[in-house]
């Protein structure tokens, strides 16, 4: 395992103390909760609802093969929906202050595949603490076919990164499915992320196997030999599905971080980031379109990632009114917001920034 990072002097200058409090008056000003809403109960119905409800179309009326592909491409819309602003908000304890609702939320994450302790210590852990930061922040790590820290050693295919990147994002969930939760459970074992008892080590594997094989048995299994869907037609919609939405969270993500202007800060040679937590994450993070609000309402206000990363136990349908106020008071400090007008522009800035990376004279040892 690498060295733990540390970060030095800690709020040296009051940013974050500053703008908590100011956070903080603004929820006792509006008396309101800083987690879920009606509106974010009803996001919840609607993606969950249209997820599931796809599946029973498909088992309550034999769909012809067009209307099974639309099917799932719609039901690819709602897994990144439920990934982004459902299962998100719950596994940071977001969504609600009472423990159970959060845990139950949180195992949308399963219902689509996924294992919720390997996403936790992934995201909350890794990504979250150590942003940016090459070897320790998994986010970046873990592209294997591209260069998304110009701390990486350089590789001539990186060159072509700007144009292949989408593509390999788009395996992102189906991966995800398959192959990523077995190998993570291993490695943050070996790496010592995951410092569980052998006892609850094995229960960790058992329950990954037992998610997958139960996603793939009512995702796959039971539509094909009880419903009599042609295989072919039916693992290639099930694939598309995967492509669909592992597209969508690849780049949502991406654009918070890996757009220019953002930095990848190496620890010195005491491991310690130059810079206090707080100053880190607005240094690395970045926001994008932040007045789309169909965009708000679907990407689960990851859009509003500098937000998320200062509190990341807030609701995401309150990021819009605390940005403004994160705005302002890093104004204040003189620290920068980094802010992407538009979705396209967010886009466009993360193709350069790829390409930037992937061109020789940005080799860094």
């Amino acid at each position: 395992m690498p060295p733990k990072i540390k970060f030095s002097n800690r709020d040296k200058s009051r940013f974050y103390s500053t703008v908590k409090a100011n956070v903080d008056g603004y929820f006792r000003e509006k008396n309101i909760s800083r987690h879920a809403n009606a509106e974010m109960v009803f996001k919840t119905v609607i993606l969950l609802g249209t997820y599931v409800g796809c599946y029973a179309l498909m088992l309550l009326v034999h769909l012809s093969q067009p209307a099974l592909i639309m099917t799932f491409v719609v039901q690819g819309i709602a897994i990144a929906g439920i990934g982004m602003a459902v299962m998100h908000d719950a596994n940071h304890n977001a969504y609600s202050s009472n423990e159970k609702i959060n845990r139950w939320v949180g195992y949308s994450l399963n219902m689509i595949g996924g294992a919720v302790f390997n996403w936790k210590l992934q995201h909350n852990v890794r990504h979250h603490t150590y942003t940016n930061i090459h070897g320790h922040d998994d986010d970046i790590n873990e592209a294997q076919m591209m260069r998304l820290s110009p701390h990486k050693k350089y590789n001539m295919a990186y060159k072509l990164q700007h144009i292949y990147a989408f593509f390999f994002y788009s395996l992102l969930t189906l991966y995800w499915v398959v192959v990523k939760d077995f190998v993570q459970t291993f490695q943050y074992r070996k790496m010592e992320v995951n410092r569980s008892g052998a006892a609850e080590f094995r229960q960790q594997v058992i329950t990954v196997v037992f998610v997958k094989l139960i996603y793939l048995f009512c995702a796959v299994f039971v539509p094909i030999y009880f419903f009599h869907y042609a295989p072919g037609a039916f693992i290639l919609g099930f694939v598309m599905m995967h492509m669909i939405c592992g597209l969508i969270l690849s780049v949502v993500f991406q654009l918070a971080h890996t757009v220019e202007g953002t930095t990848f800060p190496l620890p010195t040679e005491s491991n310690e980031i130059e810079n206090d937590w707080a100053i880190h994450q607005m240094n690395t993070t970045a926001n994008f379109a932040r007045h789309n609000r169909l965009l708000n309402w679907y990407v689960g206000g990851l859009n509003f990632q500098v937000e998320h990363h200062l509190f990341p136990t807030v609701c995401h349908v309150h990021y819009p009114a605390i940005s403004e106020i994160v705005k302002k008071t890093a104004g204040e400090f003189d620290i920068p917001y980094l802010d992407n007008p538009s979705f396209t522009g967010a886009l466009y800035s993360h193709v350069l920034f790829l390409k930037h990376f992937g061109s020789t004279d940005k080799v860094v040892a």
